[in-house]
């Protein structure tokens, strides 16, 4: 995560200013994250990667809820490295696909617009970084659009057939 420069006072400036712009709280967060989690536990594609991958979901749910309240409102509290763990899953383009999808969905259910919207900017450059550096490290690289552009795409066609 990004260090956040000037020490405590600006950290508690910059979540200050991001609550009040967003109305994003940490109950917020963890509600969020654990309606995510169960969606994705229940979700065919996700379900079988995380059950696999995740043994005692307590833990996990409690990571998540460090992560993203440094990622939505920079709050210091992640100290992790994700993107070794994310590596070794049996993972590819449909599954972050999917995964955004459901935070996407999720995020619309249980935040209000300005939060729903906080959340998934951040949800999608965390996907595209995930899904770019899964490339990089396998050697699988790929001309054609980023993985967010694809999903742009994705997204059109399924709202012309609709």
């Amino acid at each position: 995560m990004q260090e956040v420069e000037g020490g405590p006072e600006k950290r508690a400036r910059l979540v200050a200013e991001i609550r009040a712009r967003t109305g994003i709280d940490e109950a917020m967060i963890h509600r969020l994250v654990h309606g995510f989690y169960a969606k994705v536990r229940a979700d065919d594609v996700l379900g079988p990667v995380f059950d696999a991958a995740i043994a005692d979901w307590a833990p996990h749910l409690a990571k998540m809820c460090d992560f993203w309240s440094s990622v939505a409102l920079m709050s210091g509290r992640y100290h992790g490295q994700p993107m070794p763990a994310h590596l070794k899953l049996p993972i590819e383009a449909r599954h972050f696909d999917r995964w955004l999808a459901l935070f996407e969905a999720t995020a619309a259910e249980l935040c209000p617009p300005a939060a729903a919207a906080h959340f998934v900017e951040r949800a999608r450059r965390i996907a595209d970084s995930f899904e770019l550096g899964r490339a990089f490290a396998t050697g699988n690289i790929q001309k054609g659009p980023l993985p967010s552009q694809r999903r742009v795409r994705h997204l059109q066609r399924e709202g012309d057939t609709a």
